[in-house]
């Protein structure tokens, strides 16, 4: 059996996440087999493996660390929150449903947890590390009974766990003795390490701090990381949400849809220096961009309420009017279209919808979901990106979509027609669209062509080489900051 090692943290955002893609690319270049494993996830970023499952998005990221395809395994059990008191349930990559807070808890937990013993077994016997990345917290006293992501799993994969903890939020050390005070002894026994993550400052000042840490608990400091900020590693929620960065020529205003998903989509255009990526909040904020983009989003007829709510809708007709160009993706595409159907209430309420009206199709939602990974080209002719480029990218969503009237395909993939366009109006949905270097520089040279700019004059961005460089950099702040030689202790006692 693999060996195991676990990342919890005291908080979410503690860097629980990142500290385990690190690590996942660290035992990489050591040359270990290594795999990231998350028991349960609640996430409405997901990817898609390989074999047309679904996980959140970081375990595909953690898996890329870790130079392997993701596989369904790495995360058995992903929670999307649809509305405040439900979430679907994705068991093994597979939609099961949607589900209240008491229900997955009652007659569901139980699957759930035969769900991460499976997926772990196969995991394991497939690798020689597993890298294991908790949940929240480990002490929250309210849910420990019924907890599948912290404890439970460092029992089952008998793996020690590092505590992380965020100091830029403040109040640190009561995180970290507060944590292992609510611990039961054998948990508190598990805990071998601990590490401060996001430090800004003179190390020296917090020294005091770290020696009481240690005198108090019994437990090691591993190290102080600093705060880093490494663009293209995506954020996991949209908690973590700002503005996407940059202040180039060209204008992309990203509508901050309720739930909105898989908006790390939309990083790779955030690191191209001529484009300035904001999340937008409210018409007022628009101003005169480029590109609108209509994201993803879990709950699609919740969002185009909320659009005719806050006077999104006329402010998205009269941008169309005026020529700006708009950019549907998934939940996104179905928005713009004449008519969203729901005669199962699969998003909520049973019931027909106009949508906003800018493209020529309709999409009825039903039980079915469609996830797959994709190749396509362009096939739209006089479009902003010359026909025939190729694309790659993934879908995710619930509900078809088909023209009612006079739209031209975006895409050809596998013999069949994808996405819509008509005049400055386009929708797809392809996740990933930007990831493509050749199609991501294609439409924005088309922008700037519109804007009357000059072609750019600097190398473009190489995403997937900027990914990669990051995750080596990762590595490298743990080679640094950590006690490494005490983890490769704990590793070969295993």
């Amino acid at each position: 059996m693999a060996k195991a090692l676990m990342v919890q943290g005291t908080t979410s955002h503690a860097g629980k996440s990142w500290l385990v893609t690190a690590l996942c690319r660290l035992l990489r270049q050591e040359g270990w087999r290594v795999a990231p494993f998350k028991a349960q996830n609640m996430s409405l970023n997901a990817y898609v493996t390989p074999e047309g499952g679904e996980i959140a998005y970081a375990q595909a990221l953690q898996a890329e660390a870790a130079g392997i395809p993701p596989s369904v395994d790495m995360n058995p059990v992903l929670l999307k929150p649809q509305r405040d008191t439900t979430a679907e349930l994705i068991l093994q990559g597979k939609a099961v449903g949607l589900l209240s807070a008491r229900d997955y808890r009652g007659e569901w937990l139980n699957r759930a947890w035969e769900a991460v013993k499976e997926s772990f077994s196969r995991l394991a016997d497939r690798h020689e590390i597993i890298v294991i990345e908790g949940a929240g917290s480990p002490a929250e006293v309210n849910l420990k009974d019924r907890d599948i992501a912290n404890m439970r799993v460092a029992a089952l994969a008998r793996a020690p766990v590092i505590l992380v903890a965020d100091i830029d939020r403040g109040g640190v050390f009561a995180q970290l003795v507060g944590t292992l005070e609510l611990l039961s002894p054998e948990e508190r026994e598990r805990v071998k390490g601990l590490v401060i993550n996001k430090f800004r400052g003179e190390l020296s000042i917090l020294e005091p701090g770290l020696r009481f840490l240690e005198e108090h608990t019994g437990k090691p400091v591993l190290g102080v990381l600093p705060y880093v900020e490494l663009p293209g590693l995506g954020a996991e929620d949209s908690l973590s949400l700002g503005d996407g960065g940059g202040e180039g020529e060209i204008e992309v205003a990203v509508v901050h849809l309720p739930r909105i998903s898989n908006f790390t989509d939309f990083e790779p255009l955030s690191l191209e220096p001529d484009v300035s990526l904001r999340f937008v909040r409210y018409p007022r904020q628009l101003g005169h961009p480029d590109l609108i983009i209509l994201p993803g989003t879990k709950s699609t007829i919740d969002a185009l309420k909320w659009l005719r709510q806050t006077g999104w809708d006329q402010a998205l007709l009269r941008a169309a009017r005026e020529g700006t160009f708009l950019l549907g993706i998934c939940g996104g595409y179905q928005l713009l279209g004449k008519e969203l159907c729901d005669p199962g209430g699969w998003e909520g309420e049973k019931g027909s919808y106009p949508g906003l009206g800018l493209l020529e199709v309709s999409t009825v939602f039903g039980p079915e979901k469609v996830t797959r990974y994709r190749r396509a080209k362009v096939i739209a002719r006089s479009w902003l990106v010359a026909e025939g480029t190729e694309v790659e990218g993934y879908e995710i969503h619930r509900g078809i979509t088909f023209p009612t009237g006079k739209v031209t395909p975006l895409f050809a993939a596998s013999g069949e027609e994808e996405g819509a366009w008509r005049e400055n109006v386009a929708g797809t949905y392809l996740h990933d669209l930007f990831v493509s270097d050749q199609f991501r520089r294609a439409f924005l040279d088309a922008l700037r062509q519109r804007r009357g700019l000059p072609p750019r004059s600097f190398p473009a961005l190489a995403y997937r080489q900027h990914r990669e460089r990051c995750l080596d950099r990762l590595a490298e702040l743990l080679r640094k900051h950590l006690r490494l030689e005490l983890i490769y202790q704990w590793l070969e006692r295993r």
